[in-house]
């Protein structure tokens, strides 16, 4: 019988509704993991929308404050999803009370909280796991495995772009995420640092950097309230308020290995609404993924024929041969975007349940930090940065 591990969820809007469904489904379809989480409270400031969402998601309980939740001696997972600038005491506070803890990307708002949050994770023997989701796409994960196994050789380029359009709209509202003292950062620390993690998973360690940002749009009305996927709810004021992050940001890189990268944020990509992309090129050939077509991986390779030769676009659907597909449909009958949760929480609570490492750790979290940070700094000065070490 599974071993039953009580979860304090913190934060019950977008993250928190992808981290609730992939807690109540995971035993469902991995039913020989042992652990089972029980969602036992919900965690937010508004006594009202917190009770709503519980119901909704089906936790126990609720609680408006987070420090109580995590000193609770009946929680045994802290899981984080609240804007970035509670990650680093929230997640200190739950390394103290002796949890386990996953985190929300970025890990933290910056490199030197980053540094903190690693202070205190030093010499505890709890599971940490920074929630970069999409290394958990089939599809990259045969990717990951693909370069192991040597198919594209030694890599010579990495490029990649996060495309989104949803702020274009000038009356668009001064929402959480357009403020550096609550999100720390633009579509960089949101979007820039997901394909980070990607590009340090499947090609390795950044050396520096050289980047540049731009805010389009400086002012945006001050909502009322702000609903679940980040619009206005309840009217919006005439006031305006300054945004204080960037509209979109492009960065350079020297990986340690010798490789070249290329990586582009922006919420001002008309017509992308979530377009995350890269490609990969070696010596014997290439990987190209499209989160739009997410059960999809294209691969060219040197070692077909000349008269053959081509990007094959291979469906990553196949029980037993793709990674986390056993879990699923036959062959053929597609994943989505809420699965990677889904394969988040089966892997944390596996490391959990057999003492084993889960990536990417918080230390692994603090790199990519300290690789956004680079890239703002080098913005400022106009020069390539050497990325810090963590």
């Amino acid at each position: 019988m599974a071993r039953k591990m009580n979860v304090a969820l913190l934060g019950y809007q977008f993250m928190g509704k992808a981290h609730s469904n992939a807690f109540r489904q995971v035993n469902r379809f991995y039913p020989d993991l042992g652990i089972e989480p029980v969602m036992k409270v919900l965690v937010g400031r508004n006594k009202d929308a917190v009770t709503s969402a519980a119901a909704e998601f089906g936790w126990e309980d609720v609680e408006t404050n987070w420090r109580r939740a995590i000193a609770r001696d009946d929680i045994d997972i802290v899981d984080i999803c609240t804007p970035g600038k509670l990650h680093a005491p929230m997640a200190i506070a739950a390394l103290k009370a002796g949890k386990h803890i996953i985190c929300e990307k970025p890990l933290t708002n910056n490199l030197k909280e980053a540094r903190d949050v690693l202070r205190a994770a030093r010499g505890s023997r709890k599971k940490t796991l920074t929630a970069f989701n999409y290394r958990r796409v089939p599809a990259v994960a045969l990717a990951k495995q693909m370069i192991a196994e040597e198919r594209i050789g030694k890599i010579y380029h990495w490029r990649a772009v996060y495309l989104q359009d949803w702020i274009m709209d000038p009356n668009f509202p001064l929402v959480w995420r357009l403020k550096k003292s609550e999100a720390g950062s633009g579509p960089h620390g949101d979007l820039n640092a997901h394909i980070t993690d990607l590009a340090m998973h499947l090609v390795g360690d950044i050396d520096s950097v050289v980047g540049m940002t731009e805010a389009f749009i400086k002012e945006r009305p001050i909502p009322e309230a702000i609903d679940a996927s980040l619009g206005a709810s309840g009217g919006r004021s005439k006031r305006k308020g300054k945004v204080t992050v960037e509209d979109a940001c492009l960065f350079m890189a020297r990986f340690k290995n010798g490789a070249l990268g290329s990586f582009e944020a922006t919420r001002f990509a008309k017509g992308r609404r979530n377009h995350n992309r890269f490609e990969i090129n070696g010596s014997k050939g290439s990987i190209v993924f499209n989160l739009e077509k997410m059960n999809e991986l294209q691969y060219f390779s040197d070692d077909d024929p000349a008269h053959a030769q081509g990007f094959r676009e291979i469906i990553v659907g196949e029980n037993g041969a793709h990674p986390y597909l056993d879990a699923w449909w036959p062959p053929g009958h597609i994943i989505g975007w809420e699965h990677t949760f889904t394969h988040e929480i089966k892997d944390f609570l596996e490391a959990i349940e057999k003492n084993r490492k889960v990536s990417p750790d918080f230390h692994e979290g603090a790199k990519v930090q300290a690789v956004l940070e680079a890239v703002m700094d080098s913005a400022k000065t106009k020069r390539w940065t050497k990325v810090a070490k963590v």
